[in-house]
């Protein structure tokens, strides 16, 4: 008999709560198989996980379904299957109703289950699910990634997490196949407050390589031998060495979606108003993304700010 339908068949049979003792591999269920999802189930299926799939657009798993996943109708149907459901969706409105829907992972999922948003999200959401979780006897853990694509297909994306200690220890595991930085920052929503200064600095940091390159464009020099020259030293990021040569190509396609950075932005301001802290970093980026949204630029990848700057 299949391994995998073997315990497809047990589970179905017995309807008993998932238990940290079991000996064999937890059934994971991902829903959101989208540019980093896609990439970030496959090392799962690959670590020889079985695999309960959804998206909203069902090509887009396709890749998975070679693997061996199998597709699931909805997010109901995925939960029931799942020991650990992961999420890795695009709007916090997509968690809420993914989550704490009618329909959703928390009305249909059996206690025991761990519950694993990767979703770059709301710090107060992660904390509504949390408690939604612990009330039907079922555990989770927030835990933003970034890394972008490219850290997706390496399986080294930095991955911060809130939640309790127990929640992380049982996650630990399958993360540690999706990156190399892992940490717990405390409790449910640490993670998305983590990701929020994440967001500020990548946001802030994008504004800044754009400008330096455009400026040396404006200057007459060649901003490839500008780049090759200071993306070494003191003025080199993430950001710099991976995203400002695909500008520099006029390659736009996304690795991190505008509208996505543009959400981040907003939760990140709303989160610092909250606590009374002043971001006018955060604010300029937020101005000249909201520029590069009106332009009809929203499905490009960020890098794509450094257009604003050379159309002028």
């Amino acid at each position: 008999m299949d391994f995998r339908l073997e315990i497809s068949l047990v589970r179905d049979s017995s309807h008993a709560p998932y238990s940290p003792q079991m000996t064999t591999l937890p059934a994971i269920g991902f829903i959101g198989t989208g540019v980093m999802g896609r990439s970030m189930a496959l090392h799962l299926a690959t670590a020889g996980y079985s695999l309960a799939v959804h998206n909203r657009t069902k090509d887009k798993a396709q890749d998975l379904l070679d693997a061996g996943a199998q597709w699931h109708d909805s997010a109901a149907s995925v939960a029931r299957a799942s020991d650990v459901v992961i999420t890795m969706l695009g709007f916090p409105a997509d968690v809420e109703q993914t989550y704490l829907g009618a329909d959703g992972v928390i009305a249909n999922a059996r206690a025991g289950t761990l519950l694993i948003d990767m979703t770059t999200s709301s710090p107060v959401l992660a904390r509504r699910i949390a408690d939604a979780a612990a009330a039907h006897g079922m555990s989770s853990v927030d835990a933003p990634v970034s890394g972008g694509d490219v850290g997706a297909r390496a399986a080294t994306l930095v991955i911060m997490c809130g939640g309790e200690q127990a929640a992380f220890d049982r996650a630990q595991p399958i993360l540690q196949l999706l990156g190399k930085n892992i940490a717990r920052l405390g409790p449910p929503g640490s993670g998305q407050h983590c990701k929020m200064a994440n967001q500020i600095a990548v946001a802030v940091g994008m504004v800044a390589w754009c400008e330096a390159l455009a400026y040396a464009r404006k200057a007459g020099l060649d901003p490839q031998a500008v780049h090759a020259s200071i993306s070494g030293g003191a003025a080199g990021s993430w950001a710099m060495t991976n995203l400002a040569p695909r500008a520099l190509a006029e390659n736009f396609a996304p690795g991190f979606y505008v509208k996505h950075i543009l959400k981040d932005i907003r939760i990140a301001v709303e989160s610092a108003e909250e606590m009374g802290l002043q971001v006018p970093g955060m604010r300029c980026a937020q101005e000249l993304y909201d520029r590069v949204a009106a332009l009809g630029w929203e499905e490009f990848g960020t890098q794509v700010l450094y257009r604003l700057y050379t159309s002028q």
